[in-house]
């Protein structure tokens, strides 16, 4: 006991038909930080599975002395961001795992060296595989946001996270909605680090449900990627009108009107198609603005079960 840390930690578990491999991994993080901690708990946010996770989670804390697991059931299936938010709210420890995904590709002692590493002064650290650079399309959205958004920090994929409770704390001052933790954590102000680890399988890690919409949204909220189209379109349509204009003034000249009409023609349905992708662009933003500020409830939770045995 007097080896052990003496921070409260809590690990925030996302849940989302995951029958084939919570048992173990529940396993697995209980004894890592019942060895390493004095005081924790786990919270398992269940995304409404369609499987039998539930049963799984129930059925290990009931084979296991000891065990203690608070089980969050969503009301409905809210997506992984919008689950891992309220997770995170009902957790009260000193520094909060944020767990996405259960099919691990880490060993348990990663946990410890994230840990550590953010008592070196580092308020979020994100643990990434080591798995070299590849092209996905998860890889293009970082770019692009990394681009174009103006962030302290440079986003990236990763398997999980530590976050302190100062940083919880200062990113629920800064919004009263977080669309995307990510990005909240990387503009808060505070330090942030990602440590690689060498991944002990290959694994593919499940999609994210509402990922484009996640995708889009962020894209639209902190990027100016929808003015740069819409100025560099602006651009375009003005050299064609152009033009057109001068094709128009010389086939009246020439008095080869009517061949001009087909050139005319086609711009206009250019131009009107044109008209139609800015308009959904802009209900798009203003989709998502109305979202952000008039939405009432972030999340709905249909119980909290204290599960021990």
């Amino acid at each position: 006991m007097e080896n052990k840390e003496k921070n409260f930690v809590s690990a925030v578990v996302y849940l989302y038909n995951e029958a084939e491999y919570i048992q173990s991994y529940l396993r697995g993080l209980e004894v890592t930080l019942r060895q390493n901690f004095e005081k924790y708990e786990i919270i398992v946010v269940n995304d409404a599975s369609k499987d039998d996770s539930v049963q799984k989670v129930k059925a290990y804390v009931s084979s296991q002395d000891g065990a203690k697991v608070t089980l969050m059931n969503m009301g409905y299936h809210q997506g992984m961001e919008t689950s891992m938010d309220a997770g995170v709210d009902l957790a009260i420890g000193d520094f909060v795992f944020e767990l996405e995904f259960t099919n691990a590709d880490y060993d348990w002692s990663v946990l410890m060296d994230v840990y550590r590493h953010s008592l070196e002064g580092y308020d979020i650290v994100n643990a990434k595989g080591d798995v070299g650079k590849k092209i996905t399309t998860g890889s293009l959205f970082y770019n692009m946001m990394n681009r174009y958004a103006n962030l302290q920090y440079p986003l990236s994929s990763g398997s999980f996270r530590i976050v302190s409770r100062r940083a919880i704390n200062r990113i629920h001052s800064l919004a009263t909605r977080i669309p995307y933790r990510k990005v909240a954590y990387a503009n808060c102000g505070l330090k942030c680090d990602t440590l690689l680890y060498d991944c002990t399988k290959k694994v593919k890690l499940r999609g994210v449900s509402n990922r484009m919409e996640l995708a889009t949204n962020s894209l639209v909220l902190f990027t100016d990627i929808a003015f740069r189209f819409t100025l560099w379109f602006a651009v375009i349509m003005i050299f064609l009108t152009v033009g057109v204009a001068i094709y128009a003034v010389l086939s009246l000249i020439q008095n080869n009107t009517v061949d001009g009409w087909a050139i005319v023609t086609l711009f206009g349905g250019f131009a009107l198609s044109g008209l139609f992708v800015v308009l959904c662009m802009i209900e798009r933003y203003l989709t998502t603005l109305v979202r952000l500020n008039f939405l009432k409830r972030d999340y709905v939770f249909e119980s909290i079960d204290k599960l021990q045995k």
